[in-house]
């Protein structure tokens, strides 16, 4: 296998040059590699590739989701994500670091590394909203580096804590229904369901302020993405990857990335209709909903939206509605689509840009480059014009300790789920089953002769 893919010190040696392969052949992307000063070791690599980049910043919602997986090859270590979502909701991988371990000073060197990427291509940086697990060191480098961001909890991690501590099904599905509430009085009243159910769950989930994971509550814009959820969707490609030399890792992330934009490319040429596809299911089923509405106008503006549900007042021209949905997710809700119908508006045109088709094609429209096989790689270039050659990075000396790693991750909804219990046939037991049974076998010859005494005696009693 070190033959085939290369060993994994020699990867840690190669990458100056492997940074330098990345900004030859994608101009304007950033791959920096840094190491301990005193003994060269490896300690921190950043990577981000122009057509992320650009995508990004010019066609992206202004969300990111920070996330990590723990490194599975020889010399172990952790890769970090920083990954934004498309128009029509898919994850959209911005930047990725790979550090010796996860510590607060790595997460603050990433997001400063973030920070340096958004603020060198943007002339206005855009008030982020970041979603994590709010760790932290994470929570500290978004300060230091993110001020003015809107910083909530993921919850598949929030979700995941009070699975832990109380392992009921109904209660965490009372919390999610909590984080989706749109209205103050909504949430409220799931929090009260909760406290019927149990009041240590309730205080619990109290005490973490609900401006940083409820709906309801949250000041910066999810677009309805309440979960980073991004090592859960990248799993199926990032597994294997996780255990290969850094190198190798590297070119198989930059691979799925550049067969994604080709793919979302192609398909995005294919579309004939306004919005992405999700979005236009959206409106479809606002329009569906909106036709037994009621509209009375008041204004220019401002409408009164009477259905079933209630009351909603609209108001077209700042975009927003009573029920916080066309707030929320960008796109107009059923009340205000049958506002705007009732004055004759396109309803397509009331929808945030990045839900456009136009805006979805500028976000893949870069390309992402291959990298040339290492043997190509000059180790030095005339004029001594290639200094990443001579710089020798060795491998970190944290080592994977002996067993076999575990390859199979753990589904979140997996986790807390009671085992069903096995019973063996041969001797009656639980654990095991009959052909994996171990006791002596002349205790089932007792067993059964015990039992035909029994009915023996059973039977000549009658």
């Amino acid at each position: 296998m070190a033959a085939v893919r290369g060993s994994f010190e020699e990867g840690y040696r190669l990458l100056p040059q492997y940074c330098d392969q990345i900004k030859r052949t994608n101009p304007e992307s950033i791959a920096s590699v840094y190491a301990n000063p005193q003994d060269n070791c490896f300690q921190r690599l950043f990577v981000s590739f122009q057509a992320s980049i650009f995508g990004f910043v010019n066609a992206c919602r202004p969300l990111l989701g920070l996330d990590r997986t723990l490194l599975k090859s020889k010399y172990l270590g952790t890769l970090l994500f920083a990954t934004g979502f498309d128009g029509d909701g898919a994850l959209f991988p911005l930047a990725f670091g790979v550090v010796d371990e996860e510590s607060d000073d790595n997460w603050m060197w990433f997001l400063s590394e973030l920070h340096n990427l958004l603020e060198t291509n943007t002339e206005n940086m855009p008030r982020l909203t970041i979603l994590s697990d709010r760790q932290k060191g994470i929570v500290d480098g978004v300060e230091a580096n993110f001020p003015t961001a809107f910083h909530g909890f993921c919850m598949r991690h929030l979700s995941d804590s009070f699975r832990k501590e109380f392992n009921n099904t109904m209660l965490v599905n009372l919390l999610w229904e909590a984080a989706w509430a749109l209205t103050v009085i909504e949430f409220e009243a799931k929090i009260l369901e909760i406290e019927e159910v149990s009041q240590d769950a309730a205080y619990w989930i109290r005490r973490i302020p609900p401006r940083l994971w409820a709906t309801a509550y949250f000041e910066g814009s999810r677009f309805g993405h309440l979960t980073a959820n991004i090592v859960e969707s990248l799993n199926s490609w990032i597994l294997e990857a996780s255990g290969l030399p850094i190198i190798q890792m590297m070119e198989c992330i930059r691979r799925q990335l550049m067969t994604w934009f080709n793919e979302r490319r192609e398909a995005s040429m294919q579309w004939t209709t306004i919005l992405v596809p999700s979005a236009e299911r959206r409106v479809a089923e606002a329009l569906e909903r909106a036709r037994s509405y009621q509209v009375l106008r008041a204004n220019e503006a401002e409408f009164e939206v009477i259905s079933h549900e209630g009351t909603n007042i609209v108001d077209i021209r700042n975009r927003c509605c009573l029920c916080r949905g066309w707030q929320l997710y960008g796109i107009p809700c059923a009340h205000a689509v049958a506002a705007l119908l009732s004055c004759r508006q396109n309803v397509h045109r009331f929808t945030e840009s990045c839900f456009t088709v136009t805006t979805y094609r500028k976000t893949y429209s870069q390309t992402l480059h291959p990298v040339p096989d290492k043997t190509l790689w000059k180790e030095t270039s005339e004029n001594g014009e290639n200094p990443a050659a001579e710089v020798l990075i060795n491998p970190p000396k944290s080592l994977r300790p002996p067993g076999r790693p575990r390859k199979k991750r753990v589904r979140a909804e997996d986790r807390g789920r009671v085992k069903r219990v096995v019973h063996c046939s041969r001797c009656n037991q639980t654990g095991h089953f009959r052909t994996t049974c171990a006791a002596p076998i002349f205790f089932f010859f007792f067993f059964f002769f015990v039992i035909r005494i029994w009915l023996f005696m059973f039977l000549f009693e009658k």
